[in-house]
């Protein structure tokens, strides 16, 4: 119940529109302003270089996603998806525009401002799980809360059994990760990406390294984290399948948004993704 207790701690220091499970806008008093959206970014643009070699990875990107909505990024190489990700997520500044998170201007933070906000407020899980082979299942997937100095160590173990739990590895916390499976890592990544709540989860090919049959179950658990934790992901992958686990799917094609089809089947997607092209001068610097 760790989890359970400290959303409701959360829910009386903090406005109905800064957490998970905040109310619609349908749901708000008649006259109320609806939430902000948990990721926003207004004429984002990123270049690499100047003059005539220079790269426009971003060409101006506009797009607003609701708090706790699923968002798959596709597009083919070159397209410009992992600068997006890199830019939405306060990883590279953008070199024009503007990104907010959970209402929160980013764009001007300096780097100490945004890894305060990236421990506190975002949550990651990436292709290669990222976790330290030196620290336990429930250390690695406390790291974000205490680099953020948060909580009691009793509560964070609380807290850490409960995440744990909930992925799956119920009773795993002492083991190190290399004691587990591929699958049974990422599932370790979620847990970490979800311990302090965040406004976001950011996940990179988070399928890219796992089995047909691993990679579903990982993206089920993403897909809950949406439903029934309020969660909101936002997800670059090659995969048409595993897109059709999100709520809408974005693609990219030089560094623009090309188009975006809500929830639908695979072949769907992987027809839309075959007729986008990128220009030859994009390749290999915005993947």
């Amino acid at each position: 119940m760790g989890i359970l207790r400290n959303k409701r701690r959360r829910e009386e220091r903090e406005p109905a529109d800064a957490r998970y499970g905040s109310p619609s806008p349908t749901d708000a008093p008649y006259g109320t302003p609806p939430p902000a959206a948990a990721v926003e970014l207004r004429g984002v643009r990123r270049r690499y270089g100047r003059g005539g070699g220079a790269v426009h990875a971003l060409r101006g990107i506009d797009l607003s996603l609701p708090r706790g909505s699923f968002t798959a990024v596709m597009g083919p190489s070159g397209s410009g998806k992992s600068t997006f990700l890199q830019c939405a997520a306060g990883l590279d500044l953008p070199t024009e525009g503007s990104v907010r998170l959970g209402g929160t201007e980013i764009t001007g933070m300096n780097e100490n401002q945004l890894t305060e906000l990236r421990r506190s407020r975002l949550g990651f899980v990436f292709q290669a799980f990222n976790l330290l082979p030196s620290l336990t299942v429930e250390q690695n997937v406390l790291l974000p809360m205490r680099l953020a100095g948060g909580g009691s160590a009793r509560q964070g173990r609380a807290d850490a059994a409960e995440l744990l739990a909930r992925v799956g590895l119920e009773g795993k916390g002492h083991r190190r990760p290399t004691e587990l499976s591929g699958g049974q890592q990422q599932r370790v990544a979620i847990a970490r990406a979800l311990v302090t709540r965040p406004d976001v989860i950011f996940a990179d090919e988070p399928t890219g390294a796992l089995d047909t049959t691993t990679a579903a179950e990982v993206l089920d658990l993403l897909r809950t984290a949406v439903d029934s934790l309020g969660a909101t992901v936002v997800m670059v992958t090659h995969d048409p399948v595993a897109a059709t686990h999100a709520d809408q799917v974005l693609f990219l094609a030089d560094g623009l948004i090309a188009d975006r089809l809500p929830r639908t089947d695979a072949t769907t997607i992987a027809a839309r993704m075959r007729t986008l092209t990128t220009r030859p001068a994009l390749a290999g610097a915005a993947a």
